[in-house]
């Protein structure tokens, strides 16, 4: 359904994972979707996985969307400001939405490998947060100036629930805390303007570093209750998912009385009816649909039997989400 049919919108970091998907389903949904990444033609091969402007752009082109891509390098600001200045200038100072989606660090995390922080060079930080966390305020700081303008217009930064539980590292952890806090605190200073700022979490996302990482896993490790669990690829989402939850997000016609908040794609999703692209709907990741599985695995065999039931902030906050404690 094209419910966004004329918006003009900017995906960052969209050759590969979750930004390809979030281009995809906002060109089906019917906008002029920007695209950026740092290989055009080429692909950049990371652990032998590659992706390119021009590959997420036919693929748009695929379903019927309009992509128009763009080399850039989300660590050189003058780049990401001429990025900016050029969409103003063939849009007539339009834009609609910007998802902060662009991130490096994936390798980063991979090479920590569980080891704590003190075993790695100061750097990590950087390559976890740079590309990321600082680019975000970044991209967020050029989108503002067109959208309050236009008195209109939606700033979606995607986080995880990394933020608030420890999941890959102290470094990981912080960067994706920092996308909330942005994201709120903008929305503070955005709204008297009408424009609209949130946090969006998927859950485990079946991108194609997750994928090769989960194909990877030694048989013994499934001695490990949750690397069994995420073999199985129970309640994955696919990238297509989060992207269908932003396109129904920019359609709304009050949007910012969603501004400053935490959204969490499978709770967005099953509020809208989106379905993932084989048609299923994954739960969220507070939802007992997801939390008994994961405790008895058995259970997997029988969602049915499990209410859909999500567990309050309250109850989580006590043990599971428990950072930073006051």
């Amino acid at each position: 359904m094209k419910n966004i049919q004329g918006q003009v919108v900017l995906v960052t970091g969209a050759t590969r994972g979750l930004g390809k998907g979030i281009a995809l389903a906002l060109g089906e949904a019917g906008a002029t979707v920007y695209i950026t990444g740092r290989s055009f033609e080429q692909s950049l091969s990371e652990q032998g996985i590659s992706g390119s402007l021009q590959e997420t752009q036919a693929a748009v082109t695929a379903v019927g969307g309009i992509c128009i891509p763009v080399q850039v390098d989300h660590s050189d600001d003058e780049q990401v400001r001429l990025l900016f200045e050029r969409v103003q200038d063939e849009q007539q100072g339009k834009l609609d939405l910007l998802v902060n989606n662009v991130y490096s660090g994936v390798q980063a995390l991979r090479d920590v490998n569980g080891q704590p922080f003190w075993n790695f060079e100061p750097s990590l930080w950087d390559a976890c947060n740079h590309v990321g966390l600082r680019s975000h305020y970044v991209a967020s700081i050029f989108a503002a100036r067109i959208m309050i303008k236009r008195q209109q217009g939606l700033i979606c930064t995607i986080s995880s629930w990394g933020g608030l539980s420890y999941i890959f590292g102290t470094a990981y952890g912080a960067g994706k805390a920092g996308c909330d806090r942005l994201a709120a605190d903008m929305a503070t200073e955005l709204k008297p303007h009408n424009v609209t700022s949130i946090s969006l979490w998927p859950g485990i996302v079946g991108t194609e570093h997750i994928s090769q990482m989960v194909s990877a896993m030694e048989v013994e490790d499934t001695t490990d209750p949750r690397i069994a669990f995420m073999k199985e690829h129970y309640n994955w989402e696919t990238p297509l998912l989060t992207g269908r939850v932003i396109a129904k997000l920019a359609s709304e016609t009050n949007i910012i009385h969603r501004t400053g908040k935490v959204h969490i794609v499978a709770e967005l999703a099953q509020k809208y009816g989106v379905v993932d692209r084989d048609g299923n709907l994954p739960v969220s990741l507070r939802s007992l649909n997801f939390i008994l599985p994961l405790a008895i695995p058995a259970l997997q065999k029988y969602p049915w039997l499990i209410p859909n039931l999500k567990i309050p902030w309250s109850l989580l906050l006590l043990k599971a989400l428990s950072s930073p404690q006051i």
